[in-house]
């Protein structure tokens, strides 16, 4: 998930937010401020209201940022490269490198570290506000913050995937039957099942009881359902990848854009005439240094095309989007997308021999379905030790 917001490292690992989190923020205070509040401390100011239920709603973000750092820490223990943290609209997300654990201990382990340290906080928070003596909006908002963590502990052990109880029967299925695709494919069936039973909740909250909450419930359904399934093509994906290398997914031999020449002669001799809708983009010696996008040039006025070349608008290409054609093609579900439609450029020695777009991909996830779902061959009437009839 891209980050809108960066909010620095943590050990390391980089915090961001996505632009959703702000919705969240404005839903938590707004029902602080105008609901929760005013019936535990009614009397008090309006603005004292929101000015609680702001810094209410930021300790709660703090909360979700340390759940997932509880994640992340104890990955990189169990030897799980962490590549950042991001929060958004319904939570947090702990973004891993690769294959998120290599055997059921390190994948339980991983998982329960984000609701202990919820559950950590939920006893914090409740310890803070036992003194009765104190200012009753904090100690309201102390109370909230402790019921909140609780039910993110309870809420994340719910056995369905892509919640961290999910997670954890994921590990225990891999280690009871020791085979991960299996474990792979009832994990994500039950959160499939976890996300119908929410949806029927919050539906009859909705329309029989009439709560608002109702919606909620109902969207945090629909999530978890397209999580799910989304969770469990990637694991089919992995497998059927297997023994496949970046080569045999990539578009060979691109058009690339040479940073050196004048935009307006790479237009007319190039992009004119070339089905891509990116282009790597190489020095004189032949390294890819960047990428350039047709989006790109259009937004250049024609005018301005003559006295620029490539390099002055050209997008820089991190180093973990540059592969070699020998890597395993798992390697690639582990990106995003780029620039427009390319996910990255293959290199062999430096030099440019190939680009893996998001096309490039969709068709090599679906042929890994179909190469782990395929029936297998029947038996000639030979294996079978019979003769034909005739």
């Amino acid at each position: 998930m891209r980050q809108s917001l960066r909010l620095g490292r943590v050990a390391g690992i980089p915090l961001g937010a996505h632009w959703s989190t702000l919705v969240i923020v404005a839903l938590i205070g707004g029902v602080l401020a105008l609901s929760v509040l005013p019936e535990a401390v009614p009397g008090e100011n309006a603005v004292r209201y929101w000015m609680v239920a702001v810094a209410t709603s930021v300790v709660f973000l703090a909360s979700l940022l340390a759940h997932e750092l509880a994640h992340a820490l104890v990955a990189r223990r169990r030897g799980i490269t962490v590549r950042s943290i991001t929060l958004w609209l319904l939570g947090g997300v702990t973004e891993f490198a690769g294959e998120e654990a290599r055997t059921p201990k390190d994948e339980f382990q991983v998982s329960v570290a984000g609701p202990l340290a919820s559950f950590a906080l939920s006893g914090l928070f409740f310890l803070a506000a036992l003194p009765s003596e104190g200012p009753a909006l904090l100690i309201s908002a102390l109370r909230w913050l402790a019921l909140m963590n609780l039910v993110l502990a309870v809420f994340n052990l719910l056995p369905g995937a892509p919640l961290d109880g999910g997670r954890v029967l994921h590990a225990f299925l891999w280690r009871r039957h020791g085979d991960r695709t299996r474990a792979d494919r009832s994990a994500a069936r039950a959160g499939q099942a976890l996300g119908m039973t929410l949806i029927a909740i919050g539906g009859v909250e909705l329309i029989l009881l009439a709560w608002t909450g109702g919606a909620w419930t109902m969207l945090i359904g629909w999530f978890l359902i397209s999580a799910a399934r989304g969770e469990g093509l990637v694991r089919t994906a992995h497998e059927g990848l297997k023994g496949w290398r970046v080569r045999d997914v990539m578009t060979p031999s691109p058009d690339v854009a040479p940073a050196w020449q004048d935009i307006d002669d790479f237009v007319e001799n190039t992009a004119l005439r070339s089905h891509q809708l990116v282009f790597p983009v190489v020095d004189v010696s032949g390294h890819s240094t960047g990428t350039l996008s047709l989006e790109t040039l259009t937004s250049i006025p024609p005018g301005q095309r003559h006295d620029r070349r490539v390099a002055t608008v050209c997008r820089p290409l991190p180093p973990d989007h540059v592969l070699d054609p020998d890597d395993e093609a798992g390697r690639i579900l582990g990106l995003s997308s780029f620039t427009g439609e390319l996910m990255a450029v293959v290199a062999d020695a430096g030099h440019v021999v190939g680009m893996v777009t998001t096309a490039d991909l969709t068709r090599a996830l679906q042929q890994a379905v179909l190469r782990t779902t395929a029936t297998p061959p029947r038996p000639s009437h030979e294996d079978m030790g019979t003769e034909p009839p005739g």
